[in-house]
């Protein structure tokens, strides 16, 4: 059954045949027609999409190449339906690429048309189902993306998520006092061990190490997975003072004295942890360097095998 809005745009300067053409067409049911000459075609595609377009010629031609750049800007099919003398094996070719759909015959177009403009009103319609779907799909995807704060591996937040909880508790120090730890904890041959023992083996590693920290801290400490070498924790206790390396010591010592079991044996890590600390009197400050600070002080950390600590300072 004809589809009566299938958009059809008809580019001819005949315009005797052009009537003749859109009578049948509409004899068929089809109601969307509209007319063009071919140098005023674009135009009014650009204003609205066809979904087919009727066109004849080496002008026609010309004007599928010019109709494909305009369907590529605007994420869009149209069907062009080519009036042609030439042969249909060489206007389709791929190595043609002519950028048309069909041909038909000038002496068939009264047998063949509305056959063809029913083809095209199925293919139309089927495409532009599946490229809205697509759509659809690349919009959920981009929110789910958006939402996603959970690092599949560890099942701890990820970045986005650690981005979010530090940009919330900074705001709550400036509202309410109390002061913000922020420790980056690191491994330190995190290279070394993937390249002797696999991918896999690491996963299983990160896995581990992200169970032990989430034994170790606080069930309202904020802890995610930074990156294949990185850890962050947050902890918002009431005073700065607190934000020393002695109220982290046994997590320092939790990574580096226990072994790990995995399915290459018992195997002990070498973690470096830094602290950097700061209160309402640091405000503002971008989050990014906080994680900055906190690098620059995690190579200590591995060589000297304490917890390095910074603190803020005042911008009162």
């Amino acid at each position: 059954m004809p589809n009566p809005i299938l958009s059809i745009l008809l580019v001819t300067d005949d315009l005797d045949s052009a009537a003749i053409t859109t009578g049948e067409l509409r004899q068929a049911g089809y109601q969307d027609i509209r007319l063009a000459q071919p140098e005023g075609a674009l135009g009014l595609l650009e204003n609205q999409p066809a979904s087919l377009l009727l066109v004849s010629g080496e002008e026609g031609l010309q004007l599928a190449s010019q109709v494909r750049q305009l369907d590529e800007m605007g994420d869009h099919y149209t069907y062009i339906l080519l009036i042609d003398q030439r042969p249909a094996a060489y206007l389709l070719d791929e190595n043609a690429d002519n950028g048309i759909d069909d041909v038909i015959h000038p002496g068939h177009v009264r047998d063949h048309l509305l056959p063809r403009v029913a083809a095209a009103d199925r293919l139309t319609t089927n495409l532009q189902r599946l490229r809205q779907e697509n759509r659809l799909l690349r919009q959920n995807i981009a929110s789910l993306e958006q939402r996603n704060q959970v690092d599949s591996l560890t099942g701890l937040g990820n970045a986005r998520y650690l981005r979010q909880k530090l940009s919330d508790s900074l705001r709550q120090i400036q509202a309410r006092g109390g002061a913000l730890c922020y420790l980056l904890i690191g491994l330190q041959q995190s290279a070394a061990l993937q390249r002797e023992y696999g991918s896999d083996f690491y996963d299983e590693l990160l896995q581990g190490v992200a169970r032990r920290l989430q034994q170790m801290v606080r069930p309202l400490d904020i802890l995610a997975r930074l990156d294949d070498q990185h850890f962050v924790l947050l902890t918002l206790p009431a005073d700065l003072q607190e934000c020393a390396p002695s109220s982290f010591k046994r997590l320092h010592e939790g990574l580096n004295t226990k072994g790990f079991m995995t399915s290459a044996g018992m195997l002990e890590i070498a973690a470096g942890i830094s602290l950097v600390g700061l209160d309402s009197r640091s405000l503002p400050v971008d989050p990014q360097s906080l994680f900055d600070e906190a690098a620059a002080l995690l190579d200590y950390s591995y060589t000297s095998g304490l917890v390095t600590a910074k603190r803020l300072p005042s911008k009162l």
